[in-house]
């Protein structure tokens, strides 16, 4: 793509506004801005759009955002009439432009007869795969860069069943969009306009309340938090985004009386002006709340992320200090938790499954296992674990009774099909409480289930690959460690590689010995000759390769000591 031309273009545009018009003006003599923000479109794919805000057709804005609705809007429209009835629902996060994006959607979709119900205000990543399910719609939109840093927005689509949408159907989009061109392709109407002829709905506190009711339902003992809720008190931060409403009201329908927010971190601000990311999975980004816990004698700190798909945890250790419980662990605690609780009011269906990606902590597997519960894994992202409870409900094979990735994300009940940070929420507390009752903390559980089944440990390590040249830098590692596979990693041999993207098994000097249980995802697992899984994949969402260890050991230290030697030999990949 001739980059300089597509500028011109844009600048040409009467589509602009005065104020877009003088960004682009601004960078005429810096040839390296223009062509970051032209060489080529953002790229569509099954997470949908995720950029820096900016104008440019490499950068998230209205005009890409109209763009990306109007080849969705074709995808939809295929289906025909019904497809176009059942319509779109649209959801948007605290971010800066979230609402104006949202609304920019829903003038497309509705320009092109498909029928829209958006929310009123910003609201959580689970109400909208909520509301796709409980509205019947044909798919579903939300404008939310997730955990990214400020200066970010994106575009996360979704299909009929509530999940992100499926791979052949984002070809799809990103197919039909290649085709239109992003200005004079672009079918929009009036917002009021559209509203006044009902042809945009609006979604507001009834479907607040179907959700919460649905949540709810997930308690497994109610019981056990009112006898604690006069003496357990916990923290919670938004960070600034969509979980400052539900999730507080999710609790106090718990039963819990003492849930202290951060009240700096309440207000509703797209530059999340108290945190440098706000990621739960930093544990920097907590320290208001750790401060606040210390001062209210707080047993527990919950943190969710802007659009709430994501929780963090971190709870008080006999040092008094607050340590951090990361998304493997508090999945394994989830899980302990969930098939005890069942077990013991009688709730666990036949046949139960636990559903977790290949990078994800095989300590579950150990737990499920030993429990009769089925294991069942899948590619990262939700999606994947959307298809497989599809496929259930198809044969009646299993019942699932929790999913979740590494990356503090969790998903319960049959209601929402993506990371839900509200159910997860209510359910730590009430674990944490049920622990509680018995003179512990959840860092106390932890420790009881390493001692039960085994010393495990993990790390997710990102090798970030920024710039123009970042892809190609991604690209070529993926395929030196395909040309030539390491015979060993950090001083352990390597004994067998799964190429996740042909779906092949290697053992050294054998060569190809069999087939994955799954394919078509750009992974490379190698197995260690100490059980450790070194596993390295292209991020689908940011420019960086990840890393992931997953190693055992007699004890803690082991599992210490065998995470850093891989670590090191990870931070060698990247240079």
């Amino acid at each position: 793509m001739d980059f300089m031309k597509e500028y011109e273009k844009w600048l040409a545009s009467p589509a602009l506004s005065d104020a877009e018009r003088a960004e682009l003006e601004s960078i005429r003599n810096d040839p390296k801005e223009i062509e970051s923000r032209f060489f080529a479109p953002l790229e569509f794919g099954t997470a949908g759009l995720r950029g820096i805000m900016a104008v440019g057709l490499h950068n998230m804005n209205i005009h890409v955002i109209r763009w990306a609705t109007q080849g969705f809007a074709q995808v939809i429209c295929a289906e025909g009439e019904e497809g176009k009835r059942r319509g779109v629902a649209i959801c948007m996060d605290c971010r800066n432009h979230s609402m104006e994006f949202a609304r920019a959607a829903a003038e497309v979709c509705a320009a092109n007869g498909i029928h829209v119900r958006i929310f009123e205000s910003l609201r959580p990543t689970p109400e909208l795969s909520f509301a796709v399910r409980e509205y019947r719609c044909q798919a579903g939109i939300n404008v939310t860069a997730s955990h990214n840093p400020k200066e970010y927005n994106g575009y996360k689509v979704y299909w009929e069943d509530g999940a992100q949408l499926p791979p052949r159907h984002a070809d799809e989009v990103a197919r039909k969009m290649r085709e239109l061109d992003v200005f004079a392709s672009v079918k929009t109407m009036d917002y009021d306009q559209a509203v006044s002829q009902g042809k945009i709905t609006l979604l507001g506190a009834e479907t607040d309340e179907r959700f919460l009711s649905n949540v709810m339902e997930q308690v497994n003992d109610k019981a056990v938090v009112e006898q604690m809720a006069d003496t357990f008190k916990m923290v919670y931060t938004p960070f600034h985004g969509t979980g400052y409403q539900l999730i507080p009201e999710a609790l106090k329908r718990l039963g819990m009386k003492h849930v202290i927010c951060v009240p700096e971190q309440m207000v509703i601000d797209g530059n999340f002006p108290t945190v440098a990311s706000p990621n739960p999975e930093n544990p920097e980004g907590f320290y208001l709340a750790v401060d606040l816990a210390k001062q209210v004698g707080s047993d527990l700190i919950i943190g969710t992320d802007p659009d709430s798909d994501r929780v963090g945890t971190m709870v008080r250790g006999k040092d008094g200090e607050y340590h951090t419980i990361t998304g493997n662990q508090m999945g394994v605690l989830l899980l302990d938790y969930i098939i005890n609780a069942k077990k013991a009011n009688g709730t666990m269906p036949e046949n139960p499954a636990f559903i977790k990606t290949i990078v994800t902590t095989n300590m579950g597997r150990e737990i499920a296992e030993r429990n009769g519960v089925h294991v069942e894994e899948t590619f990262t992202g939700f999606k994947f674990m959307a298809e497989k409870l599809a496929e259930y409900k198809r044969d009646g094979s299993y019942n699932y009774i929790l999913a979740y990735e590494e990356s503090y994300g969790y998903m319960m009940g049959d209601y929402v099909r993506d990371k839900d940070a509200v159910t997860a929420s209510m359910m730590i507390a009430e674990m944490a409480a049920y622990y509680f009752s018995k003179g512990m903390t959840l860092a106390d559980a932890l420790e009881g289930l390493y001692e039960k089944y085994g010393w495990f440990m993990e790390k997710t390590l990102n090798l970030v690959m920024p710039g123009l040249d970042g892809l190609e830098k991604m690209k070529a590692l993926m395929a030196s460690l395909r040309a030539k596979p390491p015979r060993e990693i950090g001083g352990s041999s390597v004994l067998g590689m799964r190429d996740y993207q042909n779906g092949t098994v290697s053992v050294a000097e054998l060569g190809v010995v069999g087939k994955t249980h799954i394919s078509g995802s750009n992974v490379l697992y190698f197995e260690l000759e100490d059980g450790t899984a070194f596993i390295v994949r292209p991020s689908g969402t940011e420019p960086k390769i990840k890393v992931y260890i997953l190693t055992q050991g007699a004890d803690k230290a082991e599992c210490e000591a065998r995470v850093a030697k891989y670590t090191s030999y990870a931070e060698e990949l990247s240079k």
